[in-house]
């Protein structure tokens, strides 16, 4: 303790959202104290590193759908985000869309996960990256991602979905339910999703749920790859994981070739045998060799091996020209 009075400590702040977290969020933070003839108070608090809890960004508001809750950052104060005062990007319309995503989920991957979704809606796309806390090319300009919270054990599963409200303004209201239906996706099959998943299996099977039953045809969902079809760039095989973490140019070509090949699954093998292949994926670890181990994998349930799945996703590829 300083001579003035004052001295600093670090504690650990424990929340836990009723209904939503599965185990208490833990957020380190550091204390400024001072000591008066009434006792010790806190002088001020703050933050010890990660990304800020959301109620650091200013007052929370908070929505309840009927499968969902926002959390919302008052924008009082804020920079006005444009759009942002649209109805389908405000708290309670994000409500609505989540609770249509929940649905349109557990339609297709059942009710083996909590069935329900918690969002938080930042007031600036500033506060977003602040909440995302990466700084890898793109991640900036996305509309939406699910994170696990911050400050949680580093086994809690990324179950937080986390919008982007300057992106999401800007979209369509079709754009905004694939979008927050896409990372239902991610929510529900987290406990089936490993880090051995190939990246073109997860996005593609969130892409095909946000799209699914939509009555888009592949060239509107895939629009970037049609061009490049059409222009004689094709791909030669599944995308690897690097080239969805690298941002840039091609990255929505890289998410169409993965929902066509997850759509291409659904529709020659059935939805059921897209979902049975995602489990089986997550329940088996591969060995040093982790083509021949997803090869086997495909062999198993669906029939075609690998050299075999990737040439009829070609095909459908080609399919896009004009």
């Amino acid at each position: 303790m300083g001579r003035d009075g004052r001295c600093a400590a670090t504690a650990e702040l424990t929340v836990e959202v009723t209904g939503y977290d599965r185990q208490p969020v833990v957020h380190p933070r550091r204390l400024a104290l001072v000591r008066s003839a009434a006792g010790w108070r806190v002088e001020r608090e703050e933050g010890a590193g990660g990304p800020p809890p959301l109620w650091d960004l200013g007052a929370v508001r908070a929505e309840a759908g009927a499968r969902c809750l926002v959390l919302g950052v008052d924008a009082g104060g804020a920079p006005a985000s444009a759009g942002s005062s649209s109805a389908g990007s405000s708290s309670a319309g994000l409500a609505a869309v989540g609770d249509r995503a929940a649905a349109a989920v557990e339609a297709l991957w059942g009710t083996a996960w909590a069935g329900r979704l918690l969002l938080e809606l930042p007031a600036t796309g500033e506060q977003f990256a602040r909440l995302v806390a990466d700084d890898r090319p793109g991640w900036s300009g996305m509309a939406a991602v699910t994170v696990a919270a911050p400050g949680a054990p580093l086994n809690a599963p990324a179950d937080r979905i986390l919008v982007n409200p300057e992106t999401f303004a800007g979209l369509s209201d079709f754009g905004r339910q694939v979008v927050v239906t896409h990372e239902a996706a991610h929510v529900a099959t987290r406990a089936d999703t490993r880090a051995w998943t190939p990246l073109w299996l997860s996005e593609g099977a969130a892409d095909w749920t946000g799209y699914h039953d939509s009555g888009r045809t592949p060239r509107q969902i895939a629009p970037e790859l049609a061009r490049d079809v059409a222009a004689g760039r094709l791909p030669s095989a599944l995308p690897e994981d690097a080239a969805f973490t690298a941002g840039g140019e091609g990255l929505a070509q890289v998410y169409e070739q993965a929902w066509l090949a997850c759509d291409l699954i659904a529709r020659r093998f059935g939805p059921q045998r897209l979902v049975a292949l995602y489990r089986a994926v997550g329940a088996a670890a591969p060995g040093p060799d982790r083509t021949a181990w997803l090869d086997g994998l495909l062999r198993e349930r669906l029939g075609p091996g690998l050299a075999e799945f990737t040439r009829h996703w070609l095909a459908e590829v080609r399919t896009l020209a004009p």
